[in-house]
């Protein structure tokens, strides 16, 4: 058992190495780029102009850009399938609160219907005992 936990802290701590390996060597390019960027921009202008990015700045530039895509990428393709989740989820509550409104104006035209019949039958049955009433005074 001993042995076990032992492993699994030893993969543990190689799999964090890792991470931190590959978050170091992130910073560094992050680091390599802005140092080069800003040394580009305390050239004078002319020689700025004239002198193109060494390799090793380019692909540092590159491996920047590179990552930022794969990391804005991901984010924004979440981001647009979110949006296009809530927009049938808004287009679904819209049908769903025309139905409702559907629904609830049916029951109130069964409810006046229900009323008026109520009424005639009320009615009817008034007339009916004035008449009886009648007959038996009669």
């Amino acid at each position: 058992m001993n042995a076990s936990i032992r492993s699994e802290e030893i993969e543990a701590t190689e799999e964090g190495d890792t991470n931190l390996a590959a978050v170091t060597e992130v910073e560094a390019g992050i680091r390599d780029f802005v140092r080069n960027d800003i040394a580009y921009l305390r050239r004078p202008p002319i020689a700025a102009e004239a002198t193109p990015l060494d390799p090793s700045a380019e692909a540092t530039v590159n491996n920047v850009n590179s990552l930022i895509q794969r990391v804005a990428g991901t984010s924004l393709a979440e981001i647009e399938k979110l949006i296009s989740e809530l927009e049938s989820l808004r287009d679904l509550l819209h049908a769903e609160g025309q139905r409702v409104q559907r629904e609830i104006s049916g029951y109130a035209q069964l409810s006046q219907a229900a009323m008026k019949s109520t009424r005639m039958i009320a009615d009817n049955v008034t007339q009916w005992k004035r008449a009886a009433d009648g007959l038996r005074n009669s």
